[in-house]
């Protein structure tokens, strides 16, 4: 089961908030997506929350878009930040990535951002979104959300 960000911010929109506090908080990101042979590219990416979307904007026939076109599956983990503080937590999403080749969609995504011309455009469909921080100095606190259920929350000292 998938959903897009809409989705996510409807079931549990203070954690939807946190994640995209979190993604805001820096441009470049980490998505890793699969190779041809099954292993596992991670590359630079900035994404775009808007109208509803995840939305992963590549340039033309980069691997990272190639790799998306063959298998859609892909992580994204916010930039941890500098120094050990990682404000906000470590939060990953996990989901397939769509493209979008409709001239208008991208029309708007690219009035909007103004990326360089051309480029991939991806929607993306989330499986699963985890954020993992400390609370209270004392306890690993794991968030996670999967379209369909609640957030499940996990506790460890």
């Amino acid at each position: 089961m998938a959903a897009n960000w809409a989705t996510f911010v409807a079931a549990e929109p203070d954690f939807a908030k946190t994640v995209e506090d979190r993604f805001g908080a820096f441009t470049h990101h980490v998505l890793a997506t699969l190779r041809r042979d099954g292993s596992p590219r991670t590359t630079g990416l900035e994404v775009r929350f808007l109208d509803g979307e995840l939305w992963l904007g590549m340039m033309p026939d980069s691997l990272k878009a190639l790799d998306l076109r063959r298998d859609p599956r892909f992580a994204l983990m916010a930039n941890p930040g500098e120094g050990t503080a990682m404000g906000g937590g470590d939060v990953r999403i996990a989901g397939r990535a769509v493209e979008v080749d409709d001239p208008r969609t991208k029309r708007a995504y690219g009035e909007e951002v103004e990326p360089p011309e051309p480029f991939h455009l991806f929607r993306t469909e989330l499986t699963e979104v985890v954020r993992t921080g400390v609370e209270d100095e004392t306890y690993l606190v794991v968030q996670v959300w999967k379209p369909g259920e609640p957030v499940r929350t996990l506790q460890r000292t």
